[in-house]
Protein backbone atom coordinates (compact mmCIF):
# COMPACT_ATOMS: atom_id res chain seq x y z
CA UNK A 1 0.00 0.00 0.00
CA UNK A 2 2.89 2.34 0.78
CA UNK A 3 4.30 1.78 -2.70
CA UNK A 4 0.88 2.49 -4.26
CA UNK A 5 0.45 5.74 -2.29
CA UNK A 6 4.11 6.70 -2.78
CA UNK A 7 4.73 7.22 0.96
CA UNK A 8 7.45 5.89 3.23
CA UNK A 9 6.72 3.12 5.69
CA UNK A 10 7.80 5.33 8.63
CA UNK A 11 5.55 8.15 7.37
CA UNK A 12 2.56 5.79 7.19
CA UNK A 13 3.02 4.53 10.75
CA UNK A 14 3.51 8.10 12.01
CA UNK A 15 0.20 9.06 10.39
CA UNK A 16 -1.51 5.99 11.84
CA UNK A 17 -0.22 6.62 15.37
CA UNK A 18 -1.41 10.24 15.31
CA UNK A 19 -4.95 9.44 14.15
CA UNK A 20 -6.40 9.31 17.65
CA UNK A 21 -4.22 12.06 19.13
CA UNK A 22 -5.68 15.55 19.54
CA UNK A 23 -4.09 18.18 17.32
CA UNK A 24 -2.12 21.08 18.74
CA UNK A 25 -4.90 23.48 17.84
CA UNK A 26 -7.43 21.33 19.68
CA UNK A 27 -5.24 21.33 22.79
CA UNK A 28 -4.84 25.12 22.65
CA UNK A 29 -8.57 25.55 22.04
CA UNK A 30 -9.31 23.48 25.14
CA UNK A 31 -6.89 25.59 27.21
CA UNK A 32 -8.57 28.80 26.01
CA UNK A 33 -11.99 27.37 26.80
CA UNK A 34 -10.87 26.57 30.35
CA UNK A 35 -9.72 30.18 30.83
CA UNK A 36 -13.02 31.49 29.48
CA UNK A 37 -14.88 29.20 31.88
CA UNK A 38 -12.98 30.50 34.92
CA UNK A 39 -15.07 33.68 35.05
CA UNK A 40 -18.10 34.98 33.12
CA UNK A 41 -16.13 38.20 32.54
CA UNK A 42 -13.23 36.44 30.83
CA UNK A 43 -15.16 36.26 27.58
CA UNK A 44 -14.10 39.90 27.13
CA UNK A 45 -10.50 38.78 26.67
CA UNK A 46 -8.99 39.59 23.29
CA UNK A 47 -6.05 37.71 21.82
CA UNK A 48 -3.30 39.75 23.62
CA UNK A 49 -4.89 39.29 27.05
CA UNK A 50 -5.60 35.62 26.31
CA UNK A 51 -1.93 35.13 25.40
CA UNK A 52 -0.95 36.44 28.84
CA UNK A 53 -3.52 34.24 30.57
CA UNK A 54 -2.14 31.18 28.74
CA UNK A 55 1.40 32.16 29.71
CA UNK A 56 0.35 32.24 33.38
CA UNK A 57 -0.64 28.59 32.94
CA UNK A 58 2.68 27.69 31.32
CA UNK A 59 1.33 27.58 27.75
CA UNK A 60 3.21 29.50 25.05
CA UNK A 61 1.47 30.33 21.80
CA UNK A 62 1.85 32.97 19.11
CA UNK A 63 -0.60 35.84 18.94
CA UNK A 64 -1.59 35.02 15.34
CA UNK A 65 -2.40 31.43 16.23
CA UNK A 66 -4.44 32.49 19.25
CA UNK A 67 -6.29 35.07 17.16
CA UNK A 68 -7.10 32.50 14.48
CA UNK A 69 -8.40 29.94 16.96
CA UNK A 70 -10.48 32.49 18.87
CA UNK A 71 -11.95 33.77 15.62
CA UNK A 72 -12.80 30.23 14.45
CA UNK A 73 -14.68 29.57 17.71
CA UNK A 74 -16.42 32.95 17.81
CA UNK A 75 -14.51 34.06 20.89
CA UNK A 76 -13.33 37.37 19.44
CA UNK A 77 -15.38 40.54 19.78
CA UNK A 78 -15.50 43.21 17.10
CA UNK A 79 -13.75 46.32 18.48
CA UNK A 80 -15.91 49.43 18.72
CA UNK A 81 -14.90 52.62 16.99
CA UNK A 82 -13.09 54.93 19.39
CA UNK A 83 -14.55 58.46 19.47
CA UNK A 84 -12.24 61.35 18.82
CA UNK A 85 -11.53 63.47 21.87
CA UNK A 86 -12.27 67.13 22.18
CA UNK A 87 -9.35 69.54 21.99
CA UNK A 88 -9.48 72.89 23.69
CA UNK A 89 -6.86 75.45 24.53
CA UNK A 90 -5.32 75.12 27.98
CA UNK A 91 -4.94 78.24 30.04
CA UNK A 92 -1.79 78.92 32.03
CA UNK A 93 -3.62 78.43 35.34
CA UNK A 94 -5.05 75.09 34.21
CA UNK A 95 -1.59 73.98 33.12
CA UNK A 96 -0.20 74.77 36.58
CA UNK A 97 -3.03 72.92 38.32
CA UNK A 98 -2.55 69.77 36.25
CA UNK A 99 0.28 68.09 38.17
CA UNK A 100 0.39 64.74 36.38
CA UNK A 101 0.03 65.99 32.77
CA UNK A 102 -1.26 62.67 31.41
CA UNK A 103 1.59 60.72 33.03
CA UNK A 104 -0.38 57.91 34.67
CA UNK A 105 2.66 55.87 35.71
CA UNK A 106 3.92 55.41 39.26
CA UNK A 107 6.63 53.15 40.67
CA UNK A 108 5.20 53.17 44.21
CA UNK A 109 1.69 52.49 45.49
CA UNK A 110 -0.52 55.21 47.01
CA UNK A 111 1.44 58.07 45.43
CA UNK A 112 -0.61 58.95 42.35
CA UNK A 113 -4.37 58.42 42.43
CA UNK A 114 -7.17 59.06 39.93
CA UNK A 115 -10.86 59.64 40.53
CA UNK A 116 -14.01 60.57 38.65
CA UNK A 117 -17.78 60.04 38.63
CA UNK A 118 -19.92 58.03 36.24
CA UNK A 119 -23.58 57.10 36.22
CA UNK A 120 -25.85 54.24 35.23
CA UNK A 121 -29.64 54.16 34.90
CA UNK A 122 -31.44 51.79 37.26
CA UNK A 123 -35.10 51.00 37.78
CA UNK A 124 -35.42 53.34 40.74
CA UNK A 125 -33.26 56.15 39.33
CA UNK A 126 -29.66 56.91 38.46
CA UNK A 127 -26.75 55.35 40.34
CA UNK A 128 -23.61 57.52 40.60
CA UNK A 129 -20.32 55.64 40.80
CA UNK A 130 -17.22 57.16 42.43
CA UNK A 131 -13.97 55.12 42.43
CA UNK A 132 -10.34 55.91 43.27
CA UNK A 133 -7.62 54.16 41.27
CA UNK A 134 -3.94 53.71 42.13
CA UNK A 135 -1.76 54.50 39.10
CA UNK A 136 0.95 52.15 40.35
CA UNK A 137 -0.93 48.90 39.75
CA UNK A 138 -4.37 49.94 38.48
CA UNK A 139 -6.10 48.80 41.66
CA UNK A 140 -9.42 50.34 42.64
CA UNK A 141 -8.73 51.31 46.24
CA UNK A 142 -12.24 52.52 46.98
CA UNK A 143 -15.57 52.75 45.21
CA UNK A 144 -18.71 54.37 46.60
CA UNK A 145 -22.14 54.60 44.99
CA UNK A 146 -25.08 56.83 45.82
CA UNK A 147 -28.28 58.15 44.30
CA UNK A 148 -26.76 61.62 43.93
CA UNK A 149 -23.49 63.20 42.83
CA UNK A 150 -23.03 65.74 45.59
CA UNK A 151 -19.57 66.57 46.91
CA UNK A 152 -20.10 64.21 49.85
CA UNK A 153 -19.92 61.26 47.47
CA UNK A 154 -16.36 62.21 46.44
CA UNK A 155 -15.34 63.17 49.97
CA UNK A 156 -16.54 59.85 51.41
CA UNK A 157 -14.78 57.93 48.61
CA UNK A 158 -11.49 59.61 49.49
CA UNK A 159 -11.97 59.17 53.23
CA UNK A 160 -12.52 55.43 52.71
CA UNK A 161 -9.00 55.23 51.24
CA UNK A 162 -7.39 57.26 54.04
CA UNK A 163 -8.87 54.88 56.60
CA UNK A 164 -6.80 52.05 55.10
CA UNK A 165 -3.69 53.72 53.65
CA UNK A 166 -1.34 56.58 54.45
CA UNK A 167 -1.65 59.04 51.56
CA UNK A 168 0.64 61.75 52.88
CA UNK A 169 2.55 63.21 49.92
CA UNK A 170 0.24 61.66 47.32
CA UNK A 171 -1.46 63.35 44.35
CA UNK A 172 -5.16 62.94 43.58
CA UNK A 173 -6.16 63.81 40.02
CA UNK A 174 -9.71 64.49 38.78
CA UNK A 175 -11.65 66.62 36.34
CA UNK A 176 -12.97 70.08 37.25
CA UNK A 177 -16.38 68.98 38.45
CA UNK A 178 -17.91 71.17 41.14
CA UNK A 179 -17.51 68.30 43.64
CA UNK A 180 -13.73 68.30 43.22
CA UNK A 181 -13.27 72.07 43.12
CA UNK A 182 -15.39 72.58 46.25
CA UNK A 183 -13.65 73.95 49.33
CA UNK A 184 -14.85 70.96 51.37
CA UNK A 185 -13.12 68.46 49.08
CA UNK A 186 -9.94 70.52 48.92
CA UNK A 187 -9.85 70.74 52.70
CA UNK A 188 -10.16 66.96 53.09
CA UNK A 189 -7.19 66.50 50.74
CA UNK A 190 -5.15 69.10 52.60
CA UNK A 191 -5.87 67.47 55.96
CA UNK A 192 -4.46 64.19 54.58
CA UNK A 193 -1.35 65.87 53.18
CA UNK A 194 -2.47 65.22 49.60
CA UNK A 195 -1.94 67.53 46.61
CA UNK A 196 -4.73 68.08 44.12
CA UNK A 197 -4.31 67.83 40.35
CA UNK A 198 -7.04 68.96 37.94
CA UNK A 199 -7.66 68.27 34.26
CA UNK A 200 -8.00 71.08 31.75
CA UNK A 201 -11.52 72.09 30.79
CA UNK A 202 -12.92 69.57 28.25
CA UNK A 203 -9.55 67.83 28.01
CA UNK A 204 -10.81 64.24 27.99
CA UNK A 205 -7.32 62.70 27.78
CA UNK A 206 -6.15 64.38 31.01
CA UNK A 207 -7.94 61.65 32.97
CA UNK A 208 -8.10 58.99 30.27
CA UNK A 209 -6.93 56.10 32.46
CA UNK A 210 -9.86 56.64 34.82
CA UNK A 211 -12.19 56.92 31.83
CA UNK A 212 -10.76 53.65 30.57
CA UNK A 213 -11.77 51.93 33.81
CA UNK A 214 -15.34 53.15 33.43
CA UNK A 215 -15.38 51.90 29.84
CA UNK A 216 -14.19 48.48 31.01
CA UNK A 217 -16.73 48.35 33.85
CA UNK A 218 -19.59 49.17 31.51
CA UNK A 219 -18.45 46.89 28.68
CA UNK A 220 -17.71 43.87 30.84
CA UNK A 221 -20.57 44.22 33.34
CA UNK A 222 -23.11 47.04 33.21
CA UNK A 223 -24.01 46.96 29.51
CA UNK A 224 -24.54 43.21 29.71
CA UNK A 225 -27.24 43.32 32.37
CA UNK A 226 -30.62 45.11 32.29
CA UNK A 227 -29.76 47.74 34.90
CA UNK A 228 -32.82 49.78 33.92
CA UNK A 229 -34.96 46.94 35.30
CA UNK A 230 -32.86 46.43 38.44
CA UNK A 231 -32.87 48.24 41.78
CA UNK A 232 -29.86 50.38 42.63
CA UNK A 233 -28.90 48.16 45.57
CA UNK A 234 -28.80 45.09 43.33
CA UNK A 235 -26.59 46.86 40.79
CA UNK A 236 -24.31 48.13 43.57
CA UNK A 237 -23.79 44.57 44.82
CA UNK A 238 -22.83 43.37 41.33
CA UNK A 239 -20.38 46.26 40.88
CA UNK A 240 -18.72 45.60 44.24
CA UNK A 241 -18.28 41.92 43.36
CA UNK A 242 -16.90 42.71 39.92
CA UNK A 243 -14.40 45.30 41.20
CA UNK A 244 -13.10 43.71 44.40
CA UNK A 245 -13.34 40.01 43.51
CA UNK A 246 -12.62 39.99 39.77
CA UNK A 247 -11.08 43.26 38.52
CA UNK A 248 -8.62 43.79 41.39
CA UNK A 249 -7.67 40.17 42.01
CA UNK A 250 -8.18 38.03 38.90
CA UNK A 251 -8.43 40.06 35.70
CA UNK A 252 -5.38 40.14 33.42
CA UNK A 253 -4.10 43.72 33.59
CA UNK A 254 -1.92 44.39 30.57
CA UNK A 255 -0.36 47.57 32.01
CA UNK A 256 1.30 45.53 34.78
CA UNK A 257 4.39 43.34 34.23
CA UNK A 258 3.37 39.87 32.98
CA UNK A 259 -0.24 41.08 32.98
CA UNK A 260 -0.53 40.52 36.74
CA UNK A 261 -3.87 41.50 38.31
CA UNK A 262 -3.57 44.70 40.41
CA UNK A 263 -3.52 43.05 43.85
CA UNK A 264 -1.00 40.40 42.78
CA UNK A 265 1.31 43.04 41.34
CA UNK A 266 1.09 45.13 44.52
CA UNK A 267 1.98 42.10 46.62
CA UNK A 268 5.02 41.51 44.40
CA UNK A 269 6.07 45.14 44.77
CA UNK A 270 5.73 44.98 48.54
CA UNK A 271 8.00 41.92 48.67
CA UNK A 272 10.58 43.67 46.48
CA UNK A 273 10.46 46.81 48.63
CA UNK A 274 10.96 44.78 51.82
CA UNK A 275 13.89 42.94 50.25
CA UNK A 276 15.49 46.25 49.27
Amino acid sequence: MCETLHVSISGYYKYKNNLNKPGKDNILSAAIQLILNESPYNDNYGAPRMQIALKHKGIKAGIRRITRIMREHGWLHIPHRKPKGLTHATTEIQEQENLIKQDFSSTLPYKKLLTDISQIQCQDGKLYISPIMDCCNGEILSILMKDNMKKELCIDTFKAVTQKYNLNGAIVHSDRGSQYTSEAFKQVLANAGVSQSLSGVNHCFDNSRMESFFATLKKELLYRIPTYRMKREEVKTMIFRYVFIYYNQKRIYTSNPDGLPPVMYKQLLEVQLLAA
